[in-house]
C-alpha cells in the first residue's frame, strides 16, 4: 500500500518547479525593442514569417530555408531584425552584388568584393503589420548601410504594387527588372547610398 493511500486525509501537491534565477533574470533582462544582424540560428523564424507573408499573396518564397541559411552564414552583416522581447518580429536579408541591373544570379549569389546591396527580402510578422514597422525597419537599415564603407547603393525588385511604399523609403525607379519568377515580373528600384557619403563621415561610423 502506498504512503498517500495508507494515509487519506493527505492530498497530493503539485508543485510548479522553481525557475531558475538565470530564467527570471533573462525574463526581466529582454530589451523591449531591438535591432540586430540576423545569424544562422534566426533562420527558423525568419523562414517561418516570410513564408507566411509570401505564400498567400505569390504562391512562393523569394528565399527558401536553405537559401536563408546560406546568405546568414555568408553575410550576416547585411541583415537586420527587429526583435520585441526576444521575438523577432521583422527582418531584412541582403547579399553584395557587383553589376549595374540584377540578373537571375543575383537570387542565389553573394559577391563580396561589389558595391551594391542587393535587398532579396522584407518581411513583416502577421501581427505586427499596418504599424509602420516596414517603413521603419528599412529606414534603419538604410541608415546601418551608411556606416558600411564599401556599400555604394542598394536595389531591390518588387511588384507593382509595392512600389509606392519603396518610393516612400527613397528607392528610385530603374524599370523592369530581367530576373523573372514563374510567371511573376518585377520593377527593380535603386537607392544611392553614395549621397550620404557627408552623414558617414559625421556619424561616427
Amino acid at each position: 500500500m502506498s504512503v498517500i493511500s495508507a494515509l487519506p486525509f493527505l492530498k497530493p501537491v503539485h508543485l510548479r518547479p522553481p525557475r531558475s534565477s538565470a530564467a527570471r533574470q533573462r525574463r526581466h533582462t529582454l530589451p523591449a525593442s531591438e535591432f540586430r544582424c540576423l545569424t544562422p540560428e534566426d533562420a527558423i523564424s525568419v523562414f517561418e514569417i516570410e513564408r507566411e507573408a509570401f505564400i498567400s499573396v505569390s504562391g512562393d518564397c523569394p528565399l527558401h530555408l536553405d537559401e536563408i541559411r546560406h546568405f546568414l552564414n555568408l553575410c550576416p552583416e547585411l541583415s537586420l531584425g527587429w526583435f520585441e522581447e526576444g521575438r523577432l518580429v521583422a527582418f531584412i536579408i541582403g547579399s553584395l552584388w557587383d553589376q549595374d541591373r540584377l540578373s537571375q544570379d543575383a537570387l542565389t549569389l553573394h559577391k563580396p568584393h561589389g558595391s551594391t546591396v542587393h535587398i532579396h527580402v522584407l518581411a513583416v510578422h502577421r501581427t505586427f503589420r499596418q504599424q509602420g514597422k516596414g517603413f521603419i525597419l528599412m529606414w534603419r537599415y538604410l541608415q546601418y548601410l551608411c556606416c558600411l564603407p564599401y556599400v555604394r547603393r542598394t536595389t531591390l525588385m518588387c511588384e507593382d504594387f509595392l512600389i509606392p511604399f519603396y518610393s516612400k523609403c527613397g528607392f528610385k525607379e530603374l524599370g523592369p527588372c530581367e530576373v523573372t519568377v514563374g510567371s511573376l515580373n518585377f520593377i527593380e528600384m535603386n537607392y544611392d547610398i553614395c549621397g550620404h557619403a557627408f552623414m558617414r563621415r559625421n556619424s561616427g561610423c
